[in-house]
């Protein structure tokens, strides 16, 4: 039966990591809360009335009056913004500016967003998918061969792919395997309500794509981590009592080179929720980036803030999630000060 010191003694073993965590969940909220005022103040400055945008010429005095009832664009802008922020929390996303515009007595965000949400996710899923075991795969191979050709090999691919763009990478794609080889399609179009896992052909292009922008990143950071654990101490003692090359890899090593490279994994992820915005406008994919670029150029206001707040909160989520994972990997973030 454990005694009250015991229980005190692990009570301070563990206060560290909760400090941690609770640190990062509260930065998390704040930055979140920070990332909707500087969307809705950003929306809200852009020269022009919405309401007058959207109509166009059609757009009458009292048209825009009653278009800006429906928005809640004739409230004062704090008043907006708390009805917005409710909106948000309670699920209530309001309404799009050009369909209630277009004549709709009601035009919900959510029914709007749903299929590009999910589109997005499929794309951004299955890149995640591969980049993160290619990242760790291709990171150890240069760093235990380090300053070997396939290092080299290895390090010169990923500072090409660092170098170039999304388009640009997306372009050559295009003509490699579309203009040359006639084997894949140029475009990703799926038929609106279809799952695009069902047509797999049209996502090896855009997946591709954002693959290779976004290994990068974290092959040269495992890398570094792996090359750095190698020449440690405790992976030279380790070699000295007979462990196998394969143990004292996985064992030591790794685990030691993945607490700073989860941060740049996540930073990875993060690159390519943004990234995805350029890539499904290239290949004209009805994703959630396609979606917020045709709310930008028709100036539906109402899209445009509750887009970007989703992609704000999937990378602040992403960014909450590293640091959580930091704690599991880096046992010095457990001890008591």
């Amino acid at each position: 039966m454990a005694t009250v010191a015991d229980r005190a003694v692990r009570t301070r073993e563990i206060s560290p990591a909760f400090a941690f965590i609770g640190r990062r969940i509260l930065g998390a909220a704040a930055a979140l809360f920070v990332a909707s005022i500087l969307i809705f103040a950003g929306t809200s400055i852009l020269p022009g009335d919405a309401a007058s945008v959207v109509l166009g010429r059609g757009g009458t005095p009292q048209k825009v009056q009653e278009l800006k009832r429906a928005l809640h664009l004739d409230r004062p802008a704090y008043q907006e913004y708390v009805g917005w922020l409710k909106g948000i929390f309670t699920g209530d996303l309001g309404d799009s500016a050009v369909g209630l515009a277009q004549g709709a007595k009601h035009a919900p965000i959510w029914p709007l967003i749903s299929d590009p949400v999910k589109n997005s996710l499929a794309l951004a899923g299955i890149t995640a998918l591969l980049m993160i075991p290619l990242s760790l795969l291709l990171g150890v191979a240069a760093g235990v061969f380090a300053g070997r050709p396939l290092d080299h090999a290895i390090s010169v691919g990923s500072l090409v792919a660092i170098a170039l763009p999304e388009f640009v990478i997306a372009s050559l794609l295009v003509g490699v395997f579309f203009v040359g080889l006639h084997l894949l399609p140029p475009v990703a179009i799926v038929p609106p309500g279809e799952d695009p896992l069902s047509h797999p052909t049209k996502l090896i292009l855009p997946v591709l794509t954002l693959l290779l922008a976004s290994l990068a990143g974290g092959i040269r950071m495992v890398r570094a981590g792996m090359v750095e654990a190698l020449q440690t101490e405790y992976v030279q003692v380790a070699r000295l009592n007979g462990l196998g090359e394969r143990r004292v890899l996985v064992r030591y090593a790794l685990r030691n080179a993945l607490g700073p490279s989860v941060q740049v994994l996540a930073q990875n992820l993060q690159y390519l929720i943004g990234g995805i915005i350029v890539t499904e406008t290239v290949f004209a994919y009805p994703g959630l980036g396609s979606t917020l670029v045709d709310a930008v150029r028709n100036r539906d206001i109402t899209v445009v803030q509750s887009v970007a707040m989703l992609i704000a909160f999937v990378y602040v989520t992403l960014n909450l999630v590293a640091d959580l994972l930091v704690v599991l990997l880096v046992p010095k973030l457990r001890e008591p000060a």
